[in-house]
């Protein structure tokens, strides 16, 4: 008798973890800034990032992306113009990808 092992793959949409994600903040202007966002499923799931607005994320004074991928994001010497909410979405390929609304206030002195 042959016996056959049967690999069940159990995949689960993913969910963000509001506890160990960022919160709205405010923040004074020329300061740096991170964001972070977890999110747990099955397969584990593919952060990215992406202003609300549709404007471009301005990583840095030379690096200005449509989106960024990854469990953080870091904002160097903002100014009022990186003001706004910024998206966590979090995907893993099982609907519905999710995502949550960090608010980003600038502080002008």
């Amino acid at each position: 008798m042959v016996q056959r092992s049967s690999l069940v793959l159990l995949t689960v949409p993913p969910d963000i973890e509001d506890a160990l994600s960022s919160s709205d903040m405010i923040t004074r202007e020329g300061s740096n800034v991170t964001l972070s966002c977890t999110a747990n499923g099955s397969p584990p799931p593919t952060i990215k990032w992406r202003r609300d607005d549709n404007q471009k994320i301005n990583i840095n004074k030379t690096l200005s992306v449509p989106e960024w991928e990854g469990n953080t994001l870091e904002l160097t010497r903002i100014s009022r113009l990186d003001m706004g909410a910024y998206l966590c979405i979090a995907s893993n390929g099982v609907p519905p990808s999710v995502s949550k609304r960090i608010r980003l206030s600038v502080d002008c002195e």
